[in-house]
């Protein structure tokens, strides 16, 4: 079971709850184990970080696709940090579209269905519409090898981002993904970053929540909420924007989980949610906990 294409309209089930990257409870390393592992909690979704470079081959992506597809596990990706389409700087863009690429050959090996990743940086660029012009043209290339490579079923997730020297707010991840096709583009919607790029002012009542779900789908339609791709987590953020992630028990951070939960059930979308709280997992199920109070799962 995948909540994604076309048969995620025919699923029951409305939201997917996982972790970040390897649970903090295990002693491995091995997203196969993790998998077991997340199950035997109650949890349903997992992201594989790639963060610092793909390096995995094919036979493990592959015992990671038949492990996901046992247990019905949604598995999606986190390209590499080091990417920036923004970049005048012709090499910069050459090694950003290598990176991302080699992502989504991986993720189409595992069976993971959105790859995430940040779209780059305004700084070197005239205006925040150059910079976003130069990210769209960038992203270009990209998406014509997914079609050479006949790659179905997995998308680029732009994500939106916590610091304002980013492209990503809400409106650029949109028209990156309006200007590629929603084929091949749909957002990652990380609440937390949208918090802490506003200094807090974002993502502290229901309306906003609804607000950036029902931009996404207008803009792009039902499919990019079929699921959407989620990021949560409470954050610290300065002037300069997100610092640092923290937990769901530190309430003197935003934003708030049942807020967005709520937002997700008023919308009537599904969503895939993964936690990046420090505890990842523990607050995976905590969300997952509250969700089921809100009626919503």
């Amino acid at each position: 079971m995948v909540p994604y294409s076309s048969g995620c309209r025919g699923v029951a089930k409305r939201m997917w709850f996982g972790p970040a990257g390897k649970p903090v409870g295990m002693k491995s390393g091995d997203y196969v184990k993790a998998i077991e592992y997340i199950v035997q909690l109650g949890l349903d979704a997992i992201e594989y970080e790639a963060v610092r470079g793909v390096r995995i081959g094919e036979k493990k992506a592959r015992a990671i696709r038949e492990a996901a597809e046992k247990y019905g596990v949604v598995v999606s990706m986190h390209a590499p940090y080091y990417i920036n389409f923004a970049s005048p700087k012709e090499e910069t863009v050459k090694k950003s579209q290598e990176r991302l690429i080699a992502a989504v050959r991986a993720a189409s090996w595992m069976g993971a269905y959105a790859v995430v990743f940040h779209p780059g940086y305004y700084r070197d660029n005239p205006s925040r519409e150059e910079a976003l012009r130069r990210t769209i043209e960038a992203l270009k290339p990209v998406v014509g090898w997914m079609q050479q490579a006949g790659i179905k079923g997995v998308w680029i997730a732009p994500e939106t981002t916590g610091k304002p020297t980013q492209v990503g707010d809400v409106d650029e991840v949109v028209a990156i993904c309006r200007e590629l096709g929603t084929e091949y583009c749909r957002p990652c919607v990380d609440w937390a970053h949208l918090h802490a790029r506003s200094r807090g002012g974002y993502v502290t009542e229901l309306s906003h929540v609804l607000e950036v779900i029902e931009k996404i789908e207008r803009e792009l339609g039902s499919y990019a909420v079929e699921p959407l791709h989620t990021h949560f987590s409470r954050i610290e953020y300065g002037e300069g924007g997100e610092r640092e992630h923290h937990t769901l028990a530190e309430e003197e951070y935003g934003p708030e989980w049942r807020i967005v939960c709520r937002g997700y059930r008023e919308a009537g979308v599904k969503g895939v949610i993964i936690s990046e709280s420090p505890i990842l997992e523990k607050d995976a199920l905590l969300m997952k906990k509250i969700c089921e109070e809100e009626g919503y799962l």
